[in-house]
């Protein structure tokens, strides 16, 4: 067991800062968990100094080295044992279970970066050989690979405490690509974040790293979040969170002297559309798969179907009443989100053009909330852009066409996503027309299936457009994740000797180059 010590970690030491304390609480029980005090300016100054000058040597070790850190990393969270998910589940309400599943995706997305940076391909290594007679003018030798970039600050989600929080994919890809990282741990969880800051902390000294290659900032507020994007030792961001917050940090990147990328996954209603056919012969099972896709972990997760867009089929609408009524109330993690959903299925209660299928009183506890199901008109959806806003929590909206034109006018009108679903049989002629639109508004496309639940694989992409995310190219799940942190470095004239090694002559790495145009493994 490791005794907490309720602190921030920078550059390798642990701080009381002056700031005021804040604490973490069980949402089932209110019962509190862990007071810490919250960082200011002077700690991100001291953290972004540690983690400039810890940058300086941590870019520069081999990739077996960096691979090595981060298989330490995936054995000593594994070595944190029952205390991890205990801790974790008193502070988020999650479960055990919930948090078991989590901390093995975890853990092995931090290995496959480990296997990434080991194999080397990653760097994508290009040499174009120097041609002295060419004619008017002589060809230089060029040679391309991918770099890390800088001190990383990353913050902490709360409705994924291990996969995106403190040791979670946006600091695990940084890492991997040779960057140091500061975290800004998320206030509703810090003890759990230290935990995890406990486990690096052993790797780091296992592999003998400068300490300052990962810093812990923990605080409540906004000024804290403000402060590390604005350093000028910031070199890029990494933010799951809320629309409102992500903005605010592309914004204030963008204002800075030297503007910053800022990698952000933000809202997202993943709509679910349903074609005529598989609404007549598939009505049952889509109602019973989409109620439990939606009520899932409370309706806590970025691919939560929002939007559900079909036609008028009363024996549908029925089922999935039911469905939703049935579901016991899960628990949120936190007062902020549950005093948000409760405000928003109040406001959207009380619109003309929405009717509430399974109405029932929301009650006094923000933190148990029902299963929400409303229902309004394609025309009324295509009119009012506030009604395909996200509600983060377990509603949905059924929005009810009149015919298949209505369901590609809804698809057109949406903003960029994550995720959209097509239901459809043989039967349907609309499948493609609706595949050939949603492709461009969405990351990730399902064909009769349910978006919640991400396989952390190379295939994945998990990113869409604005308002999705910051930048739809991107994606925060499975190993292209690393691309976010690293930017091209071309090298033209330069002695073998002083080359990184992906880019020498004899190819020590073994890695497919692509060499005059052909991909190869031979020596230049």
């Amino acid at each position: 067991m490791i005794e907490l010590k309720q602190q921030s970690y920078i550059g390798g030491n642990w701080i009381t800062p002056s700031g005021k304390p804040f604490s973490s609480q069980n949402p089932k029980t209110k019962d509190v968990v862990g007071t810490y005090a919250s960082c200011g300016a002077q700690e991100v100054e001291q953290a972004l100094a540690a983690a400039n000058a810890a940058y300086q040597q941590y870019r520069l070790l081999d990739k077996d080295a960096i691979a090595k850190f981060l298989r330490t990393i995936a054995e000593e969270i594994e070595a944190l044992g029952d205390q991890l998910l205990e801790t974790a589940d008193r502070e988020t309400g999650l479960g055990i279970p919930r948090l078991t599943g989590e901390r093995a995706r975890t853990t092995g997305q931090i290995r496959s970066f480990a296997d990434l940076i080991a194999e080397g391909q990653w760097v994508n290594a290009s040499i174009d050989t120097a041609q002295p007679d060419r004619q008017p003018f002589p060809r230089p030798d060029i040679r391309r690979m991918m770099r890390p970039i800088g001190p990383v600050v990353v913050f902490g989600a709360s409705n994924f405490p291990f996969a995106f929080g403190t040791l979670g994919g946006d600091t695990a890809s940084a890492l991997a690509a040779g960057n140091s990282v500061v975290v800004k741990g998320h206030s509703f969880h810090p003890a759990t974040s230290e935990l995890f800051c406990h486990a690096i902390d052993k790797a780091m000294q296992t592999c003998g790293l400068p300490k300052g290659v990962f810093s812990l900032l923990l605080g409540n507020g906004h000024e804290l979040g403000a402060g590390l994007v604005k350093h000028p030792l910031t070199c890029a961001v990494g933010f799951t969170g809320s629309l409102s917050g992500g903005r605010a940090f592309m914004d204030i990147a963008a204002s800075r002297e030297v503007p910053i990328p800022v990698y952000t996954e933000m809202g997202s209603v993943n709509p679910v559309f349903i074609c005529e056919d598989a609404l007549k012969t598939k009505a049952e099972s889509i109602a019973a798969g989409l109620s439990a896709s939606v009520c899932l972990g409370t309706g806590q997760f970025c691919t939560s179907p929002g939007v559900v867009i079909t036609l008028k089929n009363l024996e549908f609408e029925k089922l999935l009443t039911e469905k939703f009524t049935e579901k016991a109330r899960g628990v949120l993690l936190h007062a902020r989100i549950g005093s948000a959903f409760s405000e928003a299925v109040t406001r959207m209660s009380k619109l003309s053009d929405i009717e509430w299928l399974n109405s029932v009183p929301v009650g006094d506890d923000v933190l148990s909330p029902p299963n929400v199901l409303f229902k309004t008109t394609a025309a009324a959806f295509l009119a009012d852009r506030a009604l395909s806003e996200e509600i983060f929590g377990p509603a949905t909206l059924l929005v009810v066409c009149d015919d298949a034109k209505q369901m590609a006018d809804i698809a057109r009108k949406i903003s960029g996503n994550l995720t959209a679903t097509i239901h459809a049989t043989d039967a349907d002629a609309q499948t493609s027309v609706l595949l050939s639109i949603l492709e461009q508004k969405v990351g990730r496309v399902l064909f009769n299936g349910f978006p919640t639940g991400v396989e952390v694989v190379p295939s994945m992409q998990h990113g869409g457009p604005y308002p999705a995310t910051s930048v739809g190219s991107s994606t925060s799940v499975g190993t292209d994740a690393i691309i976010r942190f690293a930017r091209f470095v071309a090298y033209q004239n330069i002695p073998d000797a002083l080359l990184p090694a992906a880019l020498k002559n004899e190819n020590p790495w073994e890695i497919f180059r692509k060499i005059n145009g052909k991909l190869t493994r031979d020596p230049v």
